[in-house]
């Protein structure tokens, strides 16, 4: 069953800004026996990418890397294209956009979770730079970071449409608003200053953006309440949210069903993608509770400084490898430090000759050189903030052993 309210602002062949939707920086190569769409494209391309593998193994909220019933970031993802993709098949809108927009959204996420983010931040000002925000480090990695083979067995960058680029950096739902509509100008992704500073160019990024929300509020209690992170007292709590919104119960499988429900029967072109005015309320509530019994609880105060200590400990070693008078000897000073943290070092090295210009002869990489010739200590800080960011929980625990190690 489906409403078709939205086909014919549907990001397709009949939309009058498909050409704008579908750019891409630098075309891809075409196979003749070729059947996807540009979006079906863009979904594999991700799919195959390292930067969606290691979701895996990212922290969504709570670090728990041995248990295997905890959420992680990968999870998260599958939830928020699953929720946006029915919403999207029943209003008549393009799934295969909403599906890649959902599939990446994520891909910027630092280790750790939000603490991860945080430390990110800190080390990000004291080198001038404004804060770390996984939105728009989604950007970077797909337009910058990540690399897949083409058909020369070449390595360079996703380069991915305009319309998937545009609804992963403007998927930040924290902003608590009903009636989302597309922005109606395309505008250079470069210009994003903040999350949420501009709504997405599609309706299928809107829809992506309502989804997030949607897909992490339940699954995040489930998750406290397995690993007894809250109580009794806090299950009271939601007990009685249920009841002031005649719900039975709070949990996942509710929350996502009545939510996709009450979008799919209340929004409109005119209205935008909305929820009703019940179940906005409901969900506010929802979301303020789970700020404060489970992201702002103070048992999370030891797991804040461990993430601290990790990823400062791990920029610290590799900042103190750049060579102010001769950026190039950086390089140098990496390997010297191999023998003590072989592994942080070799990949580190790895790291900077793949996106700088002092790469070699290696004519496999036809990658952008994002760093240059690393010739201030500002671009090395960033080449170490992206190395670091792409990295799991248990990749950046491992490199963290290392440093221990004598």
């Amino acid at each position: 069953m489906t409403r078709n309210l939205f086909s014919r602002y549907a990001s397709d062949e009949n939309n009058p800004d498909w050409e704008n939707h579908i750019e891409r920086e630098t075309q891809l190569y075409h196979r003749k026996s070729d059947i996807r769409s540009e979006y079906e494209r863009d979904y594999t391309r991700i799919l195959h990418s390292l930067a969606y593998r290691r979701l895996k193994h990212k922290t969504q909220v709570f670090f728990n890397i041995d248990n295997d019933h905890i959420c992680t970031r990968m999870e998260h993802v599958q939830h928020v294209e699953s929720v946006s993709c029915t919403i999207a098949k029943f209003l008549g809108l393009n799934v295969d956009l909403t599906r890649a927009i959902a599939m990446g959204h994520d891909l910027g996420h630092a280790p750790f979770g939000h603490e991860g983010e945080v430390e990110l931040t800190r080390i990000r000002k004291d080198f001038g730079m404004d804060r770390f925000w996984h939105e728009r480090n989604s950007l970077r990695i797909i337009d910058n970071i990540e690399l897949l083979e083409d058909d020369k067995s070449e390595l360079k960058n996703l380069d991915l449409t305009y319309a998937v680029r545009d609804g992963i950096i403007s998927h930040c739902g924290e902003v608590d608003e009903n009636g989302i509509f597309p922005r109606k100008e395309k505008i250079d992704l470069d210009t994003f200053c903040e999350p949420g500073q501009f709504q997405a160019y599609t309706w299928e990024g809107c829809v992506v953006k309502v989804s997030d929300k949607i897909a992490y509020l339940g699954r995040d209690i489930e998750d406290a309440v397995r690993i007894n992170f809250i109580g009794e007292k806090e299950i009271d709590e939601l007990a009685k949210i249920s009841q002031k919104y005649g719900v039975e119960t709070i949990n996942t499988t509710v929350i996502i069903h009545n939510f996709i429900t009450s979008i799919c029967e209340n929004s409109s072109p005119q209205q935008g993608i909305r929820l009703s005015d019940k179940y906005n309320k409901m969900l506010k509530e929802i979301k303020d509770f789970n700020y404060s019994a489970i992201y702002n609880n103070e048992k999370f105060k030891v797991y804040r400084d461990y993430v601290a200590l990790v990823i400062r400990s791990i920029f610290n070693t590799l900042m103190k490898t750049y060579d102010v008078c001769n950026p190039y000897k950086s390089l140098d000073n990496i390997d010297c430090i191999k023998k003590a943290y072989p592994m942080l070092a070799g990949d580190f090295y790895k790291h900077i000759k793949v996106y700088s210009n002092i790469q070699g002869d290696n004519e496999k990489y036809k990658n952008k050189k994002i760093y240059g010739n690393i010739e201030t200590k500002e671009i090395y800080a960033q080449a170490i903030i992206d190395y670091i960011s792409g990295m799991t929980d248990r990749y950046a625990v491992e490199i963290f052993n290392e440093l221990l190690k004598y």
